[in-house]
């Protein structure tokens, strides 16, 4: 089966093509990225009719909402008519400790939009998420903070970022949530328990981030000299030795069999993650045009029953070797 027909975000959002953009790669996370770089991605997208747009606040500090922005001034036509816009606040940095903390107090977050809009200068979002939870406060309050944003035509519609599907059905009693963003790949299945069954009945789109498993499931996983000198990576526990090594000899299986059927690993990855629901849109990353290619070819990949069951074979429940997130990175995303 292919997987190329429009994905609705939420109930009530814009129909978009299964895939849409994770715009985290425009700043420096997982390596260099330049203006001319994040351009050509964009101009890419566009021509594939790849228009959902994820970025935050926080990633490089604004720099990967200003590049989408620039980018949409170019242009010359509306630019909430060139792509469906997603992004997300609540991460700050205390600039006296430099520790990180979460704020989804009402005021903080239509400030921090407000600061978002002017960076992307467009009127309003399609999407704005609450990138993380902060536990001091219900996600009930939260979520009608949200709403009064919808209501004030701030935003289209409302989600949050790495919650449990018990506080999903929580906040959906209060207002609809369009979309729940939760990491998800073949190396990290945790949405299974629960989370794409509670999106799936609520009618909430969940949206995968890292579907290609911070590279491990792509034909040039990162080395691990790059990945120690990435800030994420190094401290990662699928990175560090020896988890980097297991996943690497691991995950060659998978890329020998993608060689072996003609596709390119990411190619593979995504189109599997396609077939587990109709609700679910992976957002992968790229500074990559052709990288870019082989993740839009996904949609049309022909997903056999046979296929499906040989990748889950080479690549079955829990494989990779480390926890997904170090102790310090685990502070904010819900357990559940």
């Amino acid at each position: 089966m292919k997987y190329n027909t429009l994905r609705k975000l939420g109930k009530f959002g814009a129909e978009v093509a299964p895939i849409g953009i994770g715009a985290m790669s425009f700043t420096n996370f997982y390596g260099p990225c330049n203006d001319t770089q994040a351009n050509d991605v964009l101009t890419a997208a566009l021509d594939m009719n790849l228009k959902h747009i994820d970025t935050s606040n926080v990633y490089g500090a604004g720099k990967s909402e200003e590049r989408i922005g620039e980018f949409l001034l170019k242009q010359g036509n509306s630019a909430n008519d060139l792509f469906n816009i997603a992004t997300k606040a609540a991460i700050f940095t205390d600039p006296e400790t430099g520790k990180r903390g979460f704020n989804n107090q009402g005021d903080y977050l239509e400030k921090e939009l407000d600061k978002s809009l002017k960076r992307l200068g467009v009127d309003f979002v399609d999407l704005f998420y609450v990138h993380r939870r902060d536990s001091s406060i219900e996600i009930e309050e939260v979520t009608d903070s949200l709403s009064k944003l919808v209501q004030k035509g701030k935003t289209k519609s409302i989600g949050f970022s790495e919650i449990a599907p018990s506080s999903l059905k929580r906040a959906s009693k209060i207002h609809h949530i369009a979309a729940v963003q939760s990491e998800y790949s073949l190396s990290t299945r945790a949405p299974e328990m629960g989370l794409i069954q509670t999106c799936s009945e609520l009618g909430t789109a969940l949206v995968a981030f890292s579907p290609v498993g911070r590279t491990f499931l792509t034909d040039k996983p990162l080395s691990y000299e790059i990945a120690q000198s990435l800030d994420f990576t190094k401290v990662n526990p699928r990175f560090n030795q020896p988890n980097y090594e297991h996943n690497i000899s691991i995950s060659d299986k998978f890329r020998n069999y993608a060689r072996d059927i003609g596709v390119p690993s990411a190619t593979l990855s995504i189109s599997w993650l396609l077939s587990n629901g109709e609700h679910i849109i992976p957002i992968p990353g790229t500074r990559s045009v052709e990288h870019l290619k082989e993740l839009a070819a996904a949609m049309e990949l022909d997903m056999t029953d046979k296929i499906k069951k040989e990748i889950e074979n080479i690549l079955p429940l829990g494989w990779a070797y480390g926890d997904r997130y170090s102790d310090a990175q685990w502070i904010g995303p819900e357990r559940y």
